[in-house]
């Protein structure tokens, strides 16, 4: 998955029936969960808008790995 230059690695757990992901690239970790695609997607997005956020609210340089 990609959204704003960050890329998000999604495994599914077949025994929870759910999709779970993490946002690649970054010190921190950005998790995100669906049970289907499109709620995966919002998740994902949604994920990386309030890391931004966070931040921004902070001060912080954004956490990319380099």
């Amino acid at each position: 998955m990609k959204y704003k230059d960050y890329l998000g690695d999604v495994s599914y757990d077949a025994d929870a029936k759910i999709f779970h992901g993490e946002v690649l690239g970054l010190k921190d970790v950005i998790t995100f969960q669906g049970t289907t695609g499109k709620e995966l997607e919002k998740a994902f997005k949604d994920s990386i808008d309030d890391y931004l956020v966070w931040c921004k609210e902070r001060g912080e340089e954004l956490s990319q790995k380099k």
